[in-house]
Order: C-alpha cells, then sequence, then structure tokens
C-alpha cells in the first residue's frame, strides 16, 4: 500500500490504537497514550487486539478500581526484550514478556469520565510486575500540562500513598478472596531512567515482531 493510499484511509477510518498510532515523535521521554480504563470505571474494558475496538473484558469482580488513568502506549509489545530486562533487573531467569503492549498508569488532577481517548504523558517510573513467569510491567506517568502532577519528574517525587494505591489494586484486582497470596508480584518499583529504557525495549519489542504494520500504517496521527 502506497504512503497516499495509507494517509487517505486515514481520513476516513479511525486508525486502530495498538498499531496505527504513533507512540509521539518524542518517545520515551513523551509518550502518546491510549486510555481503556478511568477510575469510576466498575468494569474492566480492553481493546480488541484484532478489530481495535474497546470492549468490555470483564465485570470487576469484587471493589477494584482503578486509582489513576489506565491504558497502552501504542506500537509496544512486551516480548524478548522485555522478559529479558525484568529477569536481569529481578536475577530469575527465564522471564518472557506477557505478549501485551506496554500498560501505563498516568496520573493527574483532572476527572476524565471515559476511555477511549489519545492522551499525552510523560513517564516517571514503573512497577516491575510479575505474573507467573511473565513481566508485565506497568509504566507511572503523569499527564503532559497537568497543573497538579505535571512537575513531578520521578516516582521518587510521589507521594508514597499513591504508589501504594498502585500497587495494592495490581497486588489484588486478579485476587480471589479466600486466596493464601497475591496471583501476581511486584518486584521493584523503578525511577523514570529505568521507565524509559523500559519502554525503549518495548519498541524495539514492536518492530522485531510487527515491523511489517508499523511499515504499513507509517507515520500517524
Amino acid at each position: 500500500m502506497t504512503p497516499s493510499l495509507t494517509q487517505a484511509f486515514g481520513l476516513f477510518f479511525q486508525a486502530h490504537p495498538w498499531h496505527g498510532v504513533s507512540p509521539g515523535d518524542q518517545s520515551p521521554d513523551i509518550v502518546t497514550s491510549y486510555i481503556e480504563m478511568v477510575p469510576t470505571d466498575a468494569v474492566k474494558y480492553e481493546v480488541d487486539k484484532a478489530t481495535g475496538i474497546l470492549k468490555l473484558d470483564r465485570p470487576q469482580r469484587f471493589s477494584s478500581q482503578p486509582p489513576s488513568l489506565y491504558g497502552f502506549i501504542p506500537r509496544t509489545f512486551c516480548n524478548t526484550k522485555v522478559g529479558q530486562r525484568c529477569s536481569e533487573r529481578v536475577g530469575r531467569p527465564g522471564i518472557q514478556g506477557d505478549g501485551d503492549p506496554m500498560d501505563i498508569c498516568v496520573l493527574t488532577e483532572k476527572p476524565i469520565q471515559h476511555g477511549a481517548i489519545l492522551i499525552e504523558a510523560i513517564p516517571i517510573g514503573g512497577l516491575r510486575m510479575i505474573d507467573g513467569s511473565q513481566a508485565d510491567d506497568k509504566i507511572i506517568a503523569v499527564l503532559k500540562g497537568d497543573s497538579v502532577y505535571g512537575g513531578w519528574k520521578d516516582v521518587a517525587h510521589v507521594p508514597t500513598q499513591l504508589i501504594d494505591r498502585l500497587r495494592h489494586y495490581f497486588l489484588t484486582y486478579k485476587q480471589l478472596p479466600d486466596s493464601p497470596k497475591p496471583a501476581v508480584e511486584i518486584a521493584e518499583v523503578y525511577g523514570r531512567e529505568e521507565a524509559l529504557e523500559t519502554i525503549k525495549l518495548s519498541l524495539q519489542d514492536y518492530r522485531d515482531k510487527y515491523g511489517q504494520l508499523q511499515d504499513l500504517f507509517g507515520p500517524s496521527r
């Protein structure tokens, strides 16, 4: 498909939020992010990978609700390189990426009411989450231009209570009430530099897996 034809399709059809949207010219320092869920959601929404349509994944079984905007960074993929980085950091061989785009939690003072939107976010850290033998990192970011949180440059600037809230959500949102231990673990809370490196690796993993799609879509909105 020629670039001009690709651009023409972009005028009439909504871009696939994973493959058809650029992470941004300034990524990983500033990343375009697709938001799937907001803190008021009582059900779990997730992009359908085949169609790019936001779908209902499941009702939240218990009282868990995301404490921040939650979504992913387009054209990222958690595969071999992300898994290797996790193995190196935690000293545990054999960890693989979870096969999903890189998740991101975006902090903002503004009450955004619904997902299926694109925003610009500034990564400041992350949670090194491991689900079984799979790396399932959660990048922590602030909304670009946010008047309250926008000045935070690193996760070290974030109040401990807010990080604990994020950790608690991800440690418990899959846990059954009678489960003796969390279904996942958070092996590390890391800062901005590690977050940028982790995003870079997920961008490389995407190119390794889906480079032909990136060439097909070309520069996108």
